[in-house]
């Protein structure tokens, strides 16, 4: 969003016409998507690659991160060009060969966005590791596994809220796994624009009700053009009062009410007139559904409130939950968030329209000016020096219903239990592996077999330092894959059942492992590059909902599946 210090007022008396700026017009579509507040986001986000193996996935990634405009990037990877990189990797060249990989890779991806700054190091994760401070600079951190250093960097990146995409492709299939603060709050969920209408009609305030009246009064005698152009919300409000004076003063509770009354507002339609019916009756009539509900809160906006950073804010407190807790305040006060104002296309007359959409616009700025009031008396109570911009309040109460705060998960990986050659136990909690065991019963669709998979690879090459030669994939990780299932059996309650069928599928993945022998498909790197970069879109802007928080792609049966670990 512009900085309203550097946006020019409009002139007095003077139409203003301005076309879009040459950075607008760059980014249009992705501007449809998470707008100019997003934009920003993104255009200060440093990412961080810690690139190993082929590396073609964590390039893919960033060329999909610097298009739409990241901030910078930076490359650490030690690796010298070879032949092989040029087949795969398409941000090489011939004259690359022998060059330093992770510099090549940076000239060649600063090409596609002149706008954004790309850097490199070159150096092995081990060395840049020793000094994990670094890691702070950055917004967001990804790392291509197998890495024997994820324990290392999961704990500290979990440790100081830094996001942290642990990535594999590897053959014909792919995983990524999102590693989240332990509180990572989003405002903009984007969620289907028809769940977001708040119309207020059980519970309508007296300039709403006050409208209707005047719209209504003379209902039977207006003209087929005034009768047919009357905005359907005033006509459901009208017969919903008719309804209840017949029913005690009460609304309709089931579903059969309100069908009742969905054939009384359709029976108020005018059917003489050359059209034969009125499509704002139509209207009226289709909404008594979906639009004649009490006021509820999501579940998640019910987490938010239940939290005690919401009950009961500090001075250092994110704004999020300072702003949370006065629309708390707000719903207990009233038993309704604070309207956000927006109404639904509809047929009726240019000005009868603006008309109400006014009332619901004051209507939303009145519980607005509540909510800030509330901030603003606990930023003094907390003697907080810095305020919290109205803009974002204003936003918070727009998307109050479709809030989410997600608890970050630490990733699943094998690690090494005390320096022993048996991998630490998952902890395969039950909630989780209720959701797991389900793969038991239908083996043959379930993606599970390619996460264990994975996991078993990543516990291979821990093991690999500790063998006298390269050793047998097969024979170290699928009896690691066979504990694993066994421990979801029994979490899940399923200590009988067969699980064969699944354990076959996990040594088929694993076979194509070894046959692909740590290469990677450009292809499959590309898809997966772009999944990871849509996740991390999401994480810089903090709009719309990320992966929660394991996701694998089999690119033989091209299918993804997401595992929440």
């Amino acid at each position: 969003m512009a900085d309203r210090s550097t946006t020019p007022p409009p002139l007095r008396g003077q139409a203003q016409v301005h076309g879009p700026t040459a950075k607008e017009r760059k980014y249009d579509r992705q501007l449809r998507l998470w707008a100019a507040s997003g934009q920003v986001a993104l255009e200060q986000a440093k990412i961080l690659l810690l690139n190993s193996g082929p590396g073609v996935v964590g390039i893919e990634t960033l060329k999909n991160l610097i298009l739409p405009g990241v901030g910078s990037f930076t490359i650490v990877d030690e690796a010298v060009v070879e032949e092989k990189d040029l087949g795969v990797n398409f941000f090489l060249t011939k004259d690359s060969l022998g060059l330093r990989r992770a510099e090549e890779s940076c000239r060649l991806l600063k090409e596609l966005n002149p706008e954004v700054e790309g850097h490199f190091i070159q150096s092995s994760i081990t060395s840049f590791i020793l000094d994990l401070e670094q890691l702070k600079q950055y917004t967001l951190t990804l790392l291509i596994g197998p890495s024997p250093h994820v324990h290392t960097i999961s704990a500290y990146a979990a440790a100081n809220s830094i996001p942290l995409f642990y990535v594999h492709s590897l053959g014909f299939y792919s995983h990524f796994s999102l590693q989240l603060p332990s509180q990572f709050p989003i405002i903009d969920t984007h969620p289907d624009p028809a769940s977001t209408q708040d119309l207020r009609l059980l519970n309508p305030w007296p300039e709403l009700v006050e409208y209707t009246r005047h719209m209504t009064a003379q209902i039977d005698t207006l003209s087929d053009h005034e009768h047919g152009h009357i905005p359907y919300l005033l006509i459901l409000l009208y017969y919903l009062e008719e309804w209840k004076s017949s029913h005690n003063g009460r609304p309709p509770a089931n579903y059969d009410e309100k069908k009742e009354l969905k054939a009384l507002v359709s029976s108020g339609a005018r059917t003489s007139n050359p059209e034969g019916g009125e499509e704002n009756f139509d209207e009226a009539a289709a909404a008594v559904l979906k639009s004649l509900n009490l006021p509820t809160i999501s579940s998640g906006l019910r987490e938010v409130f239940d939290c005690q950073d919401c009950k009961a804010p500090y001075t250092t407190s994110p704004n999020f939950w300072l702003i949370a807790h006065a629309i708390s305040a707000f719903h207990s006060e009233h038993g309704a968030l604070p309207l956000p104002g927006a109404l639904p296309d509809m047929k009726a007359q240019s000005a009868d329209y603006i008309h109400l959409q006014n009332i619901y616009k004051r209507k939303a700025r009145e519980d607005l000016a509540e909510v800030t009031s509330t901030v603003r008396r606990s930023e003094k109570a907390l003697q907080r020096r810095q305020l919290i911009d109205d803009t974002e309040i204003q936003a918070f109460c727009k998307n109050a219903a479709f809030v989410k705060c997600i608890r970050g998960k630490s990733l699943a990986f094998a690690q090494l239990a005390g320096g022993k050659q048996e991998p630490a136990e998952i902890n395969w909690r039950s909630d989780r592996a209720s959701a797991l065991a389900m793969a038991f019963h239908m083996p043959e669709d379930s993606l599970l077999p390619v996460y264990l998979a994975f996991l078993a690879y990543d516990y291979y090459h821990l093991q690999r330092p500790q063998l006298d030669s390269d050793g047998d994939c097969m024979a170290i990780a699928s009896p690691a894959t066979g504990r694993a299932l066994a421990a979801i059996a029994v979490a899940g309650g399923l200590e009988d059942v067969d699980r064969s069928g699944l354990q076959q599928k996990i040594d088929d993945v694993l076979r194509e492992f070894d046959r692909a022998n740590g290469a990677e498909l450009h292809n499959i790197s590309a898809l997966t590059g772009g999944m990871v970069a849509q996740e991390v879109i999401k994480v810089v802007t903090k709009q719309y909902v990320p992966v929660d928080n394991a996701c694998v792609f089999d690119g033989i049966a091209s299918k993804t599946a997401i595992f929440i670990m």
